[in-house]
């Protein structure tokens, strides 16, 4: 059964920890649309109200402001990337494949066009609202270094890496992932990266990182 505007007003299903409903995911959908083709600042409700079929009341049912609309955004999408990035064996004795894999997917998703827009948009408003930053912050670069860390022990636990710090070794090795080609797209290279030029990044970045952290490394 559907329910009208008025039907979720009554029942005042909020955000705030309750399960993500279909309305609330095309508030969301909307308000990507127009975030992505006006910016933060040039963005309005009513404008996410038309992109995603509702009223503006209906919106704030959901979220109490701009703000909050914008960091849902942001951590529902950093969700959605993590979902993909760690789909992997963790057991496997292959810690050259894994690494390669968690970093060419990694790449895949640091280079898409929407990412570097949301990028951009996210420290554009740090400054203003840096709870925004934090979230971002938080639920992408933190989560990811504290998922990738957990596999690092594993592989350590197996003997396959010798570790001092996992969460300092998972930041440098998506560091090492994004090279150059990271920074260049944040500030501006209009050039996307083919298949071949990640493949090389992040065999450099593996090769990198297992002379660090390698059991085979020199002593």
């Amino acid at each position: 059964m559907s329910h009208t505007d008025s039907d979720i007003a009554l029942t005042g299903a909020g955000s705030r920890g309750e399960p993500e409903s279909a309305k609330r995911r095309d508030i969301i959908d909307g308000a990507r649309r127009v975030f992505f083709d006006k910016g933060f600042d040039g963005a309005s409700m009513d404008e996410v109200a038309r992109a995603a079929s509702v009223s503006k009341a209906t919106i704030y049912v959901y979220f109490e402001s701009k703000e909050e609309l914008f960091e849902a955004l942001v951590l529902n999408d950093r969700a959605r990337s993590a979902e993909h990035l760690f789909d992997v064996n963790a057991a496997t004795s292959d810690i050259d494949g894994l690494l390669r894999h968690i970093g060419t997917t990694f790449m895949r998703m640091m280079v898409q066009p929407d990412h570097i827009r949301l990028v951009r948009m996210v420290i554009g408003v740090a400054e203003k609202f840096p709870r925004i930053g934090r979230s971002f912050f938080d639920a992408g670069p933190c989560r990811g270094g504290e998922r990738l860390a957990q596999l690092l022990r594993e592989q350590a636990d197996l003997g396959h890496l010798v570790l001092d710090d996992d969460r300092e070794a998972a930041h440098i090795f998506f560091n090492l992932c994004q090279g150059r080609i990271g920074k260049a797209l944040l500030f501006g290279d209009t050039t996307v990266p083919t298949e071949a030029q990640i493949a090389e990044t992040v065999d450099r970045a593996v090769r990198v990182f297992l002379a660090a952290y390698g059991t085979a490394r020199p002593a």
